[in-house]
């Protein structure tokens, strides 16, 4: 079986040689094993990086990039029977996430998994609290709904080929496909034992725009879904009490306050 992992990148060195690694010393008898890394334009030496550990480099110009576009040139450049989408700044939490990660596809009880994400030391408190709603400890595959995410993920290339990254979309390119593979009578499952560590060191407006990319594409995937301003006061002010309640427990509540809230 051949499995090939497909990473998105801009300016990724930061992590991107420890994903590597990671992804060198992974333990999966009798798979092989190959990486390509479609970047949109590095300055920083990610591209570097990615030739010095033998991976195929694959460019999309950014005036071109889209999050399916750039999949599906990743996709097409691979050649494994098993797509494996990482983000760059995820890591590999043990050398057993590909294997556990791809057992379902294989094995064809999915046409598309998903795994564990963990936030890191430096990740925002409430991120790691959306974290742990949305990537539980316990598996369950096949899954009920179409809900995936594309920083830890595998299909297979026939699900791709049947249905590809909409290039279009501002994000969620991820439940999209999922969503129609459902629709065709597919799964997707979700391996908490296929985790990883997801770093994010953003800034408080590349968070604002990355919730807008989200939003948008929300709208266009699930149209039906209406928030008015009374749900929305609601969603937000419950949030916030929920995380705040869980930072007292852990004596940080006055000094996670001004983050929680943004």
């Amino acid at each position: 079986m051949r499995i090939s992992i497909v990473i998105r990148t801009l300016n990724e060195a930061k992590h991107l040689p420890e994903l590597l690694s990671g992804i060198e010393s992974q333990q999966y008898d009798g798979a092989r094993i190959d990486t390509v890394v479609v970047d949109s334009g590095s300055t920083d030496g990610t591209q570097d990086i990615a030739l010095r550990f033998g991976c195929e480099l694959s460019h999309i110009r950014r005036e071109d990039f889209s999050f399916g576009r750039s999949l599906n040139q990743g996709c097409e450049a691979a050649t494994g029977d098993i797509l494996v989408i990482a983000s760059g700044h995820c890591v590999p939490t043990d050398e057993h996430w590909l294997r556990r990660l791809c057992e379902p596809v294989a094995a064809g009880e999915v046409g598309y998994s998903y795994g564990r994400q963990m936030g890191g030391p430096d990740s925002r408190f409430s991120e790691c609290r959306i974290f742990e709603k949305y990537y539980p400890v316990r598996s369950q595959v096949p899954q009920q709904g179409f809900f995936c995410n594309n920083a830890n993920a595998a299909l297979s290339r026939a699900a791709w080929q049947a249905h590809r990254f909409d290039e279009e979309l501002t994000g969620l390119e991820d439940m999209h496909l999922a969503m129609r593979l459902c629709a065709a009578g597919g799964k997707v499952g979700y391996v908490a034992d296929a985790c990883v560590y997801h770093f994010h060191a953003e800034s408080w407006a590349q968070i604002q725009r990355r919730f807008e990319r989200e939003a948008l594409a929300l709208q266009k995937i699930m149209p039906q879904i209406q928030v008015g301003r009374r749900d929305t006061l609601r969603y937000v002010a419950t949030s916030i009490w929920h995380d705040l309640r869980h930072a007292a427990r852990i004596g940080r509540a006055s000094r996670l306050l001004d983050e929680i809230v943004r």
